[in-house]
């Protein structure tokens, strides 16, 4: 299954994702970088930039800067990664931003549910602005 990020809710599109993973599909989520993460855009920051410098250097955690590798974090989250079968369900989602050659000539599908036009107000930020605050080179 392809998933198409674009204007997708991160926090709904990731728990939707976890939940067809750990029933055994394989999913490939593309154009991380247009996914939408909601609140006021002071809040996103100081709590994106708090979670990067989280920790010691060279001891961790480690937070990701760039958009598919937040996502991808963000889906491991609502996964029992600890476990066997959250590991295997994990192994089964792939993120990309922007749509690799492999993937470009086949359908995408998206999720009516996690839509932006769902939020009642205009207050959100795309996963690729944030990555880039947080000192990506995209």
């Amino acid at each position: 299954m392809i998933v198409d990020a674009t204007d997708l809710i991160l926090g709904r599109m990731a728990a939707r994702i976890a939940k067809l993973s750990l029933l055994g599909e394989k999913i490939d989520v593309i154009n991380c970088e247009k996914a939408i993460i909601t609140g006021r855009k002071s809040y996103l920051l100081e709590k994106y930039k708090q979670k990067k410098n989280r920790g010691i250097p060279l001891k961790g955690p480690y937070f990701p800067r760039l958009p598919d590798r937040i996502v991808r974090r963000t889906i491991r989250g609502m996964l029992p990664y600890k476990q066997e079968r959250g590991r295997e369900a994990f192994k089964n989602v792939m993120c990309y931003a922007g749509v690799p050659d492999e993937l470009k000539d086949k359908k995408a599908e998206t999720f009516k549910e996690a839509n932006v036009s769902k939020v009642p107000s205009l207050r959100y930020m795309s996963v690729g602005e944030i990555s880039k605050v947080l000192g990506a080179k995209i």
